[in-house]
């Protein structure tokens, strides 16, 4: 099998008062031109466009079409991945590992101030006929994964609001971050309730922004930079559809996806093996759950390592530098 190598990276600042005025296209053009010119790379080298982004979040139907010619996709191959640029990545991953393209461009963009609350908007993702009468959304079934999780561990509200703390803390050094701030566990534990136990400070909103990556394949990489980062290991899984029909403690799709990764970067003890980890937490609980399931600690133990400073940017394993999704409070 070949390898899979990214030769440059480009983004926008998140959110307002930078995004304020942009358009969607133009935050795609932004991002696109910068990496053309930072790589040297002219779109006739591109073979494949991999476009990210959600109708829901984005307020359209079909919202790719809005920003094609932008991202250079005119008669180009462009296939479009919806909501999860990590899934176009890897879809771009697989399309040069199949040996049919050497230069994958990955887009992703999205601009939730033009919609209606992401905490009403997630409602629609949830079956219709059963559970949206209930009023779910992504942050009530997080709530609910919470109880579950400090009733069987007991974990306090004051650690949970710690994952907030540190990345807000982290994301200050960001100059792309949508919130730059500096908060307390008393800020947080003072915010409005969203779904107990969560509050507003605890979960992560909508923001507008755009990256764009390019991925090429081993022998065109030297082309455009001396030290490319390879794609080492990926993996991805889904689970059921139906909360009830889930363990919110067991996340099963992050484990079979974290050990399908592993095995293919040979990843056997990833808290010593990963210098950094970057992983999405919609909210605080999530990021403490996440510890366990990527195998960065045992089972119950994720509020333990936060508390030790191991998740710290001086810690032993570093997650969120960038802040990650709470930079977008």
């Amino acid at each position: 099998m070949g390898k899979v190598a990214v030769v440059g990276v480009t983004q926008t600042k998140h959110g307002a008062p930078y995004t304020s005025n942009e358009t969607v296209r133009n935050l795609v053009y932004e991002v696109v031109k910068e990496l053309f010119d930072e790589t040297g790379l002219t779109r006739d080298e591109v073979d494949t466009i991999v476009t990210s982004s959600s109708d829901f979040w984005q307020g359209m139907g079909c919202s790719n079409v809005f920003y094609y010619d932008a991202a250079g996709a005119y008669l180009k191959d462009s296939p479009k991945v919806e909501e999860d640029s990590a899934l176009a990545f890897i879809y771009a991953c697989m399309r040069i590992l199949s040996g049919h393209f050497d230069a994958a461009l990955v887009v992703s963009v999205t601009k939730c101030s033009e919609i209606p609350s992401i905490i009403d908007l997630t409602g629609i993702y949830f079956d219709p006929f059963y559970l949206r009468w209930f009023g779910l959304n992504e942050f009530s079934v997080a709530a609910l994964q919470a109880q579950l999780y400090m009733n069987k561990y007991g974990v306090s509200d004051e650690l949970r609001a710690n994952v907030t703390v540190k990345n807000l803390r982290n994301a200050l050094n960001n100059p792309y971050a949508h919130r730059r701030m500096s908060l307390t566990v008393e800020d947080v534990l003072n915010s409005k309730i969203v779904s107990y136990p969560l509050r507003k400070l605890e979960c992560s909103e909508g923001s507008d922004g755009a990256c764009a990556i390019l991925l090429t394949s081993e022998e065109k990489a030297k082309k455009f930079t001396d030290t490319p980062v390879w794609v080492k290991g990926i993996g991805w899984s889904v689970d059921h559809y139906f909360v009830g029909d889930r363990n919110l403690l067991e996340v099963s799709s992050l484990k079979n996806a974290a050990k399908m990764a592993y095995k293919m970067a040979k990843v056997t003890y990833p808290r010593k093996q990963i210098d950094v980890a970057e992983i999405c937490e919609p909210s605080t609980i999530q990021e403490i759950l996440w510890y366990e399931k990527l195998g960065f600690c045992g089972e119950g133990e994720g509020g333990k390592i936060l508390d030790e400073g191991i998740t710290e940017m001086g810690g032993e394993l570093p997650v969120n530098p960038s802040g990650q999704m709470l930079k977008q409070l």
